[in-house]
């Protein structure tokens, strides 16, 4: 293979904190080896905490030192340790010759800025590009990971985009320098499956033109087993195994690996009666204004959801897909009246579609949503109990602390978590348990609908099927009915009764779920279940 990019060497990752007057220290990353070669692309998988991005981040010093240290370990990179590196040698590799794409893009990328201003801050930075010349890279760039019409783009900032387009703009940013090395730290994770396809495609081809090394870092093993040359299979900070791809898929040693490779969703047996219905949707329309000018005229609309019907009924689940951008989130929004819309909406045989603000306070405890992404949605100022307990508060359903208390433990352990995570904060705790705080948040206003908005597309696949397990048992239970927003449609596949596609606003195709599957009449249709089940 020749003389790699980049060779690491018994990296060693730990963590030191002050904890009554002691230094306690906590080794997080253990002796891990791995080589990038060119025109070759190595994967880290394993379970979250497992050391795959904090190996990735040591690559290029980007760990919180000196709260971080490496007790042992070599990063060698053209002849240069980047391990105790000075800065202007950090500066020169970081984003030039080694870049990487973020698992966050909405974190990542900066709030106040222009996505014009963010990418053409790298081509300064590194090329010296200004003016129209930058901005002519800028919109060749976006152009090749997928944007459309990228023009219009420029003066964008990362909220007025979708998750699947700030995925993409953290890719353009990565490639704008045409690196030797990219690390990828779950690059396709808000992508649908066409984008995904589409994306990983392009990679390659960059890969091959310009002999590109890739550390791939995902919990799609299906991504990985596609795209991968070698996989290095990660647990508890050690590496358990390694090897080429097709052997290590075909016939696994580790009883971890063999765990991950063969995580899938439960079997779940599909509801016996649709019962009365609970809620229903008639032709609904989100259109949001286009203003121009000085006096901010409408001159046009986007057009996020046009004439959606939806009928929902106790214990089924409607599963909405979609590219990025298609209107799935608008219409969730809209469904849950978070959004204006035209048309006729009812719950349990009353209308909505104008309620007063009383009549709109008891709605809410009939809907409820749980977001994409747990650690965004969860408040960092507030502990466990009191983000779950928000809503009896918010409501008036309990003044009494010790009967608030007894209804966060019940709650907690219906979601299957320990109930002393209660006096916990966010960011201690894993994703999954984040998702699962998520979840009881919703459940203890005890709603008879939940929409679901990518719950499990952060998720490692080992987490994943304990959500989808969990929501299943629960939907059970108590009879709810949910609206389940993915672009992973092997989860929608295992989940929904119903399915409804939408395209640029428009639903292409809707109905029950299995004869969608076995025979999608319509070409977009067939055109995601070929890139997401082939």
């Amino acid at each position: 293979m020749g003389k790699p990019l980049l060779s690491v060497n018994d990296l060693a990752v730990s963590f030191r904190r002050t904890e009554n007057k002691q230094t306690i220290v906590t080794d997080v990353v253990k002796n891990v080896s791995f080589d990038i070669h060119s025109v070759e692309t190595v994967a880290l998988v394993g379970e979250s905490g497992s050391g795959k991005s904090l190996s990735a981040l040591s690559i290029l010093q980007l760990l919180p030192y000196p709260q971080a240290f490496h007790p042992s370990g070599s990063i060698q990179y053209g002849g240069t340790e980047l391990i105790g590196a000075d800065s202007q040698t950090l500066q020169r590799v970081r984003g030039n010759d080694i870049s990487m794409i973020f698992q966050e893009p909405m974190t990542a990328l900066n709030p106040l800025h222009t996505i014009e201003k963010q990418i053409g801050e790298s081509l300064s930075l590194h090329q010296g590009l200004s003016g129209s010349g930058a901005t002519q890279s800028i919109i060749e760039l976006m152009d090749r990971v997928g944007i459309r019409n990228p023009k219009s783009r420029l003066g964008a900032y990362p909220h007025q985009l979708s998750g699947g387009q700030r995925q993409r703009i953290m890719i353009a940013m990565a490639l704008a320098n045409k690196p030797e090395i990219l690390l990828a730290d779950e690059p396709t994770t808000a992508l649908d499956v066409t984008v995904q396809a589409r994306i990983l495609k392009l990679l390659m081809s960059i890969q091959r033109q310009e002999g590109l090394g890739i550390l791939l870092i995902s919990h799609d093993l299906n991504m990985v087993r596609k795209v991968a040359d070698r996989v290095l299979v990660l647990q508890n900070g050690s590496m358990v195994e390694k090897g080429i791809t097709k052997q290590l898929f075909m016939s696994p040693q580790h009883s971890y690996t063999k765990t991950l490779i063969s995580a899938e969703p439960p079997d779940r047996d599909p509801p016996t009666k649709k019962g009365d219905i609970i809620f229903q949707a008639r032709n609904l329309q989100v259109w949001f204004p286009v203003k121009k000018g000085l006096l901010r005229k409408t001159v046009d609309h986007i057009k996020a959801v046009n004439d959606a019907s939806v009928t929902l009924y106790p214990g089924h689940t409607l599963g909405v897909v979609g590219e990025s951008g298609s209107g799935k989130t608008t219409l969730a929004l809209a469904l849950l009246r978070l959004v204006h819309s035209q048309g006729k909406i009812s719950l349990k045989g009353q209308s909505i579609d104008r309620p007063d603000k009383a009549s709109m306070k008891m709605i809410r405890r009939q809907l409820q949503i749980v977001f994409q992404d747990p650690f965004g949605s969860l408040s960092p100022r507030m502990s466990i109990s009191d983000i779950i307990s928000e809503g009896l508060d918010a409501h008036g359903l309990v003044t009494n602390a010790a009967k608030r208390d007894t209804r966060v433990i019940d709650i907690l352990e219906q979601v299957e978590i320990d109930p002393d995570v209660r006096f916990r904060y966010p960011h201690e705790l894993s994703g999954g348990q984040r998702q699962r705080i998520a979840i009881a948040r919703a459940l203890i206003l005890e709603p008879a609908i939940l929409v679901l908005d990518e719950p499990t597309s952060a998720l490692d696949r080992t987490v994943q099927v304990q959500i989808l397990d969990l929501l299943n048992r629960i939907q059970r239970q108590q009879d709810l009915a949910y609206v389940f927003i993915s672009h992973d449609l092997s989860v929608v596949k295992f989940i929904a009764d119903h399915l409804m596609v939408m395209q640029n606003g428009d639903v292409v195709e809707a109905g029950d779920a299995s004869e969608i599957f076995h025979r999608p009449q319509h070409s977009y249709t067939q055109e995601l279940l070929a890139a997401a089940l082939s």
